[in-house]
């Protein structure tokens, strides 16, 4: 079993309540990350209140970056699932074998920065269609989140429910804040099946998409 060391671009921002700590960039200086929560809010569909919250012990962003025991990185073949997607349909990795395959990894629907991150893929869709690659977005909701999600979001690309957690911590994909958030990380996987990319970025959302289009033209 391989270490990863998972490393991101150092991003800025500030947060100002644990609701919006995962998808709206800001600013950040080096001293401590302090979580103040303002009122009641939202995380991940649960309520929370100022009770909840927990002072943050002191850490650098550095040292709040997991060192991931990973079994999926880059030159590796992933392990396959079977998972409901959002027609309550099962889908397995297996299935897009001999095409190119984006595979991202997102908090929660209807969030912030994975709406922005869903939009994205949606808006360059035609550019991976053109590339013969599949897209896939996984997260922990139910297939009926996920089909109001696509359908708001008219999203044209397959999203799977992956209950528990478990394709999650399968793959060995990183949390963020002390593994509090699901991490937001993608995968290319190649027409043979070999991860080419693993792209973790929680608090640009967007980069996902670049990042992913210029290693399937490279393929």
């Amino acid at each position: 079993m391989a270490l990863r060391s998972v490393s991101v671009a150092k991003p800025s921002f500030s947060v100002n309540a644990i609701s919006n700590a995962y998808c709206k960039p800001g600013t950040m200086d080096s001293p401590p990350i302090k979580i103040v929560a303002v009122g009641d809010s939202q995380l991940f569909g649960t309520k929370i209140s100022t009770s909840t919250i927990r002072p943050m012990p002191a850490r650098t962003f550095q040292t709040r970056r997991m060192i991931a025991v990973a079994k999926v990185s880059k030159g590796s073949v992933p392990p396959s699932f079977n998972l409901k997607d959002q027609d309550g349909r099962l889908v397995s990795l297996s299935k897009f074998k001999g095409k190119p395959v984006v595979l991202y990894f997102y908090p929660a629907d209807e969030s912030p920065g994975c709406t922005k991150e869903a939009c994205a893929f949606r808006d360059s869709y035609e550019k991976f269609k053109k590339a013969g690659a599949e897209v896939i977005g996984i997260s922990g909701d139910s297939p009926e989140s996920h089909k109001d999600f696509a359908k708001k979001y008219r999203l044209p690309f397959t999203l799977l429910s992956d209950d528990g957690n478990k394709l999650r911590k399968e793959w060995g994909v990183p949390g963020d804040f002390f593994g509090s958030l699901p991490g937001r990380e993608t995968y290319v996987i190649d027409k043979k099946g070999v991860v080419q990319l693993v792209y973790n970025n929680q608090f640009q959302p967007e980069k996902h998409i670049d990042e992913t289009l210029n290693v399937l033209q490279s393929l």
